[in-house]
């Protein structure tokens, strides 16, 4: 729930253009790029490195100005407003801390800009590093802090000013594996606690998926799928977005026909009725069924869709990854509650099948 002090944001055909040093040609970062934020949501920027996303935050902080279009933070447009001016905190990937300042004063420094009286800087400093979990530390340098614990700093000290948008640039990357799964845990709490508008940044389909209210998938400049987590994963519009944020299959096949409930498809004899497809196939077509590592099953030779060997087994606890060599490539198979499942052996020959249910058809775009 967004707090009085959260605000929507809304990038109306925002456009970012370069001009290339080498060609003299001008490039598009943003090629024209419209978006809302409600006030209080999590909404995250995903896609590889080169896709715009960095850029798109840049331009709301006020740090890259737009070639045109307008931002807009509440009923305000800030499209041409200094950054100091504009209720933004940035969270960096890098921390940013202040290294001849202790964290009590590196949490402080925004208030004290800010002229606030200093009984309420330390009533409030206090508050924020008690809800990160550094209260204990407030006397230490940044020196004396793990990657986490400066993170956690760097959090209070954009939280504390109560912005009306965080904006998160890739805070994470620079943490191990450990700690960036408690650090999105800890985003997530803060952020839904405060009710507070933020924008997030991140090339990691994980933390995309475990942190954000929505998903914006960018490629080259442009939005490819807006949508909630599970929207994006399970009906992604094309092979991009379905390979990038998850592990998947794709299995070729052929538009048979073509209901208000489903997509029938032929794989080698055999048919499927998919619940979701591409609403741009044809009968006759050639497409792809977009398998996840859940929705596939292995029985015994020539019983599925594709025959392969067991390369690997990875055991997990709770399930178990199968790595199957076929002609389409190498898939994965997840087997879960291993104890009770059949898991074949390495080098065992298989076949593969997936449960139409779980599944989309997709264009067969992987050659464009």
């Amino acid at each position: 729930m967004a707090n009085s002090n959260s605000k929507s944001v809304t990038f109306d055909n925002i456009k970012k253009i370069f001009k290339d040093p080498q060609s003299g040609q001008d490039v598009a970062a943003v090629a024209g790029v419209s978006f809302k934020i409600e006030p209080g949501e999590l909404v995250t920027l995903l896609g590889p490195s080169g896709c715009g996303k960095t850029t798109v935050l840049r331009m709301l902080s006020g740090f890259e100005q737009p070639t045109s279009g307008r931002i807009m933070i509440g009923d305000t447009d800030v499209t041409n407003t200094p950054p100091n001016k504009r209720d933004t905190a940035m969270v960096f990937q890098s921390y940013g801390l202040f290294p001849h300042m202790n964290v009590f004063d590196n949490v402080a420094y925004g208030l004290k800009l800010r002229k606030v009286p200093v009984n309420l800087i330390d009533e409030k400093v206090k508050k924020f590093l008690d809800m990160v979990g550094l209260g204990a530390m407030a006397k230490r340098p940044p020196s004396r802090l793990s990657g986490g614990q400066q993170q956690r700093v760097a959090l209070a000290r954009s939280l504390i000013v109560e912005p009306s948008v965080l904006l998160l640039d890739e805070p994470l990357s620079n943490l191990d594996a450990l700690l960036r799964e408690q650090m999105r845990v800890e985003i997530r709490r803060l952020q839904k606690n405060l009710g507070i508008t933020a924008m997030y940044v991140t090339h990691d389909r994980v933390e995309a998926m475990s942190l954000s209210d929505r998903i914006i998938v960018m490629k080259l400049g442009n939005i490819i799928q807006m949508g909630t987590p599970s929207e994006i994963y399970r009906d992604p519009v094309d092979t991009f977005v379905a390979g990038f944020v998850g592990k998947v299959a794709f299995f070729p096949c052929e538009v048979k026909e073509i209901s208000d409930q489903a997509c029938n498809v032929e794989i080698k004899g055999k048919h499927f009725a998919a619940p979701r497809w591409s609403k741009k196939l044809k009968i006759r077509d050639r497409a792809l069924v977009m398998a996840r590592p859940e929705s596939l099953s292995l029985g015994e030779p020539g019983t599925g869709v594709e025959d392969g060997i067991v390369t690997a087994n990875i055991y997990l606890g709770n399930s178990v990854e199968t790595w199957v060599h076929t002609e389409l490539g190498n898939v994965l198979v997840q087997i879960d509650n291993p104890d009770v499942k059949h898991v074949y052996n390495e080098g065992e020959k298989v076949s593969l099948t997936f449960d139409p249910i779980l599944t989309k058809v997709l264009e067969d775009d992987l050659e464009k």
